[in-house]
């Protein structure tokens, strides 16, 4: 099969090895389209290994056709169309995954919206519903609000009843995130977002993928027994921590990946979105938010126009063209 390589720091479309021959409980995907996500500009800088076991190719999450199933699988024949959350993998014609990491396609949409699908609302769900804990009428603070991650959080934020706010690049990215759900926003080029989100009314949620000077801030914005979520540190790995702030407050700080669970353990996230996200799919209530697409063959383009953080949304990278 044709899959991407990284040499030098470049993203190459070469011809590699096929996955192995699915397991008992394995589907093989035929890919049509690619998620790209911050987490494959890390491994290709060399900061984020796949786990132990996982493709070396870059891609967390496809769409496509099942090609071939393992004996064992039940929920999917071949020709279905599916979308999938990986350890790795999806630059490439071809994967294979266990069957409890991938879903069904919505009717309502194609296979390139659900490509947008799989990483962002797991991630998403994730979070702020099984390790946040979110309870009702609790309020939300997302920083990157107009990433793919934080497009996906506003809408399920929106549709179970938990006001949110934003910070974001921009005002437009800002207007987008309202027109998703969001009640208001804050550029991050202004500075601290501390004074902007006490006027709001406080938060008991934070879905933070920046760390640095952030945590110092958002334990300043944390209404008592808040919870800080921490999935990356584009702002920095080092930060300074208020104890004092964080006992009298009840606070939690929370760190939480995803593409390093077992199989199992991504298989229980995505069982809750086809529970509880799938049907609002399905109902036009919540969709995913593509900004660009590229061919698979212009992947380090793609990937250059994601790091200079115009997107909104998700770009997606065209394997098979369907």
């Amino acid at each position: 099969m044709y899959a991407i390589a990284v040499t030098n720091g470049r993203l190459g479309w070469q011809e590699q090895p096929d996955p192995p021959a699915p397991g008992s409980s394995d589907i093989r995907i035929e890919v049509a389209w690619a998620g790209m996500n911050r987490a494959d500009v890390m491994q290709r800088d060399g900061g984020y290994p796949p786990p132990p076991g996982a493709s070396e190719i870059l891609g967390l999450e496809v769409s496509g056709i099942v090609q071939e199933v393992g004996p064992q699988v039940e929920r999917f024949r071949v020709g279905d169309r599916v979308c999938a959350l990986l350890a790795g993998g999806g630059y490439a014609e071809q994967v294979v995954v266990s069957e409890n990491q991938v879903l069904r396609i919505p009717e309502s949409l194609s296979l390139q919206q659900a490509a947008a699908l799989p990483e962002v609302f797991a991630t998403a769900w994730l979070n702020l519903f099984m390790e946040a804990r979110l309870s009702e009428g609790e309020r939300v603070l997302l920083h990157a609000g107009a990433s793919g991650v934080g497009s996906a959080a506003i809408q399920l934020c929106h549709a179970f009843g938990h006001p949110c706010y934003v910070t974001a690049g921009s005002r437009e990215k800002i207007d987008t995130c309202r027109s998703l759900g969001a009640s208001d926003g804050w550029n991050r080029h202004d500075g601290s977002f501390v004074e902007a989100v006490r006027q709001w009314g406080g938060v008991d949620v934070i879905l933070d993928p920046v760390g640095g000077d952030y945590l110092g801030w958002n334990q300043q914005v944390l209404n008592t027994d808040g919870r800080i979520v921490l999935i990356a540190f584009m702002g920095g790995r080092e930060a300074e921590i208020d104890l004092g702030r964080m006992l009298i407050g009840r606070q939690r700080l929370i760190g939480s990946t995803l593409r390093s669970r077992s199989p199992a353990g991504k298989g229980s996230v995505m069982d809750a979105l086809h529970t509880h996200v799938w049907p609002l799919i399905e109902s036009g209530r919540v969709s995913p938010l593509v900004d660009r697409s590229w061919p698979i063959q212009e992947a380090d383009e793609a990937m250059r126009y994601l790091e200079s953080n115009d997107s909104t949304g998700k770009v997606l990278l065209s394997v098979s063209g369907a």
